[in-house]
């Protein structure tokens, strides 16, 4: 189970908190210094916890909260080795929580994971492997404007994605890559090479349920038979 940063202060100068909602009350600094932005660090793994947690307590600009103020907090850093349900689970919570807006520090983001995100709402991603603290900085200064952050690369799939969508809901009749999702493409590319629903949620980080629905909503909405049908469908039509 993801958890937030252990329970207490933080920081040996933690600003004083409201006395009705627990919200940070900041004060400006002798300096003029722009008041800094809470955060709440949440994590599986406590090695990956630490980490993060030792890199920002270095930093002005951030302050770290503690599980009883974690809702409350300006960004929500989730720090995760890949993208499962459980994830997924967090951040869709996160998304309805009015007081918080989050930010995702990932190992590997597999096929299709990038899709997944955005649909838990999350615009802010940061790959683990560039996570120094000066990228972490960055990244939760933009999480708390409100501004996107992506790698290059991820920014440009989602570019293709986007150009896709809009190809189909000027053409829906023409077939092309938008078709289907880059998830639904994986999936499909998984069963012609004969892995079943369990090798396939292993090897894509999803349960077997979602596989299985995954690969309903396809033959459902191309009024296909079968996964079989599905597949031979997928490669006439240069789809995977």
């Amino acid at each position: 189970m993801l958890r937030t940063e252990e329970k207490g202060p933080v920081t040996a100068d933690s600003t004083p908190r409201d006395a009705v909602r627990g919200h940070p009350v900041h004060r400006a600094s002798g300096s003029g210094r722009p008041p800094r932005v809470t955060v709440a660090v949440y994590a599986a793994d406590p090695v990956l916890r630490v980490g993060v947690v030792q890199q920002l307590r270095q930093r002005p600009e951030a302050e770290l909260v503690d599980d009883a103020d974690a809702e409350s907090a300006q960004v929500s850093l989730v720090v995760v080795d890949g993208l499962d349900d459980d994830v997924a689970a967090l951040l869709n919570r996160l998304r309805y929580n009015g007081a918080t807006r989050a930010g995702l520090v990932i190992g590997t983001l597999g096929v299709g994971g990038l899709e997944r995100v955005i649909e838990c709402g999350v615009s802010a991603v940061l790959r683990r492997s560039e996570a120094d603290q000066d990228q972490l900085v960055h990244l939760i200064l933009a999480v708390a404007n409100g501004e996107g952050v992506l790698p290059g690369d991820l920014l440009g799939e989602l570019l293709g994605h986007v150009a896709g969508l809009r190809r189909s809901a000027l053409d829906p009749g023409a077939l092309s890559l938008s078709t289907l999702t880059t998830r639904e493409a994986e999936m499909l590319r998984l069963v012609s090479e004969g892995l079943d629903t369990a090798e396939i949620a292993r090897k894509t980080s999803y349960s077997e349920r979602t596989v299985k629905n995954v690969l309903h909503e396809i033959t459902t909405r191309l009024q296909l038979r079968n996964r079989a049908h599905a597949v031979g469908y997928a490669l006439r039509n240069g789809l995977i």
